[in-house]
């Protein structure tokens, strides 16, 4: 039986005793009670879904204390951090719960008969939504509770009326193992299936890609890495029948500051993005990883402020030795590429120093290798000689969760190219701010054209995440029995 460690983030000692990986047999038996249990699930009403959502959300804040401490010891990523993170799961769990029992899930289109012919007339149409079936969830390294057991893909699915099996990451393994205990509560106090929402774990792609292989499971959600989510993807894709995958992937949401603006608050923007960059030791999925300036002094100064800034800051250490390992091989892989280094100092074997690099419009469009993620307290500075060369380099990125533009206050034929040239490549465009933190809202894109995410006409994040586990239904000349249920799956 294949054995897994928990690690202790801040020295890479192990914690606790080791836990076993799920069998093959295990991963079936969760597949196959998620099957079970979606008949009955899809089927409730509003209420149902969100007194469970609810009731979730309360066990989470009930063992706060313990849950935080855990997730601290696992991940190094702080009391502060990690209780703001708990409240925002629990927001996300009680904001679906409040979409869920509005009856958002059954929302359908009455389309009246039409007398006569066509295309003129037409039968009596209803439109309306059904559930797609278990989730394969995909918990992230970097939010172990708002994408892990149960962040917002699993409160998103349950609304949505489908069951979840949560692969768990290995770098939370006992947070996942406690959290995923008081579930099980939650569910036996409900007098709900167990198989409505379970958990499996591994260290390999063995695990997950049996998952996902499962004819029980009908979609998957994933938050991780490029390479990561493009394999289960294709996994998703070569099943005999083929399942959505919804994989919100790696990102270097570029950051570009026009020249006006950096003449009139270069310091203080160089601030405010230093401490973007090494927040949360730049694992986010949203760290500003490319900053495009235009050549000119304004810019030649504004590098030197964000060196200076970048270099008082003190990042904590990496969620795991194998992300540390990465970052490290990452900007050497960025500098052998053709990137000036202006900040790279050795760190610990568990935090790293801040890396700052800089190179020229022309050598990033024609590398590929400089447009590869780095994840971790890295960014890379590209200096383009005219606005029009800045949009080169966003269409370069291809596809990102973000664009950043400061300095686009007032309309001109610049800025407008600008804006539709970030609108081609992002999912959420912002004109003041950064894009570390992304608010859970009714308005929210959380996901962009690829390698940013599998399906960029989803997001992973707000109101509309629900959406993504609903399939379109017509219903033609329907019985009045089933058009009384408006919108409710039989």
């Amino acid at each position: 039986m294949k054995m897994l460690q928990s690690i202790t983030a801040r020295t890479g000692q192990p914690l606790g005793e080791p836990l076993c990986a799920s069998t093959p047999e295990q991963v079936d038996a969760c597949a196959s009670a998620a099957g079970a249990a979606f008949g009955d699930w899809s089927s409730s009403d509003g209420g149902t879904r969100a007194a469970l959502l609810r009731a979730l959300a309360l066990a989470l804040e009930a063992d706060r204390a313990e849950l935080v401490a855990l997730a601290d010891q696992e991940t190094g990523l702080g009391p502060v951090r990690l209780n703001g993170e708990l409240d925002r799961t629990a927001f996300q769990l009680r904001r679906f719960a409040d979409i869920a029992e509005r009856g958002v899930a059954f929302d359908f289109v009455n389309d009246p008969a039409v007398a006569g012919g066509p295309p003129a007339g037409h039968p009596a149409m209803v439109r309306q939504r059904v559930p797609l079936g278990p989730v394969a969830m995909f918990s992230a390294s970097n939010f172990p509770f708002a994408f892990s057991v149960l962040g917002g893909d699993t409160a998103s699915a349950l609304a949505a009326g489908c069951p979840v099996v949560v692969k768990a990451h290995t770098g939370h393994l006992l947070l996942s193992n406690r959290v995923m205990g008081l579930v099980a509560e939650v569910l036996q106090a409900q007098g709900l299936p167990a198989g409505l929402v379970s958990m499996i774990q591994g260290g390999g792609n063995d695990v997950g890609v049996r998952l996902v292989q499962h004819p029980a499971i009908a979609a998957g959600a994933f938050t991780g890495s490029t390479r990561g989510g493009s394999a289960l993807q294709a996994v998703a894709n070569a099943r005999p029948r083929p399942i959505p995958f919804y994989g919100e992937l790696g990102s270097t949401n570029p950051v570009v500051i026009l020249p006006a603006l950096l003449a009139a608050k270069g310091a203080e923007l160089a601030a405010t993005l230093a401490g973007s960059i090494s927040l949360g030791c730049g694992q986010f999925c949203t760290s500003p990883g490319l900053i495009v300036l235009q050549d000119g002094p304004q810019s030649d100064a504004f590098v030197q402020q964000l060196t200076t800034a970048l270099a008082a800051q003190t990042p904590h250490s990496m969620l795991t030795p194998g992300m540390r390992q990465a970052f490290d091989a990452g900007v050497e892989h960025m500098v052998g590429a053709g990137a000036l280094a202006l900040l790279q100092e050795a760190g610990t074997p568990e935090a790293p120093r801040p890396f700052l690099a800089q190179v020229g419009a022309a050598e990033f469009i024609a590398r590929a290798e400089l447009r590869e993620e780095v994840f971790g307290p890295s960014s890379l500075i590209v200096r383009a000689g005219s606005a029009a060369e800045v949009l080169q380099v966003l269409q370069a990125v291809g596809g990102s969760l973000t664009v950043t533009l400061w300095g686009a206050d007032n309309e001109s034929d610049e800025t407008r190219a600008l804006v539709r040239g970030a609108m081609g490549i992002a999912g959420r465009v912002l004109f003041a701010g950064v894009p570390t933190g992304v608010a859970v809202t009714a308005a929210q894109q959380h996901g962009g054209p690829w390698p940013s995410s599998t399906q960029p006409m989803t997001t992973s994040v707000g109101d509309a995440a629900m959406d993504r586990f609903l399939r379109p239904v017509a219903l033609q000349d329907a019985p009045a029995w089933l058009l009384a249920r408006k919108g409710q799956p039989c």
